[in-house]
């Protein structure tokens, strides 16, 4: 939430999402007393991050300076 700026319900239906495609996996745990999710990308997540990376430099490179 802090990085994204997303409320609690947004970000959670986000990352259910992006669980379903396989390109992150949640872990649900505590810290002390106060609920935690981790999350992390998956090898298809980084392919697919990878890719989507890739394609925005091509198009950045081809446009007008």
């Amino acid at each position: 939430m802090r990085e994204t700026g997303l409320t609690k319900g947004n970000l959670s239906a986000h990352l259910s999402k992006l669980e379903e495609t396989g390109y992150v996996a949640g872990e649900k745990g505590f810290a002390g007393k106060i609920p935690r999710t981790t999350c992390s990308l998956t090898e298809r997540g980084r392919e697919a991050y990878r890719a989507y990376r890739d394609h925005l430099r091509g198009m950045v490179a081809k446009m007008p300076r």
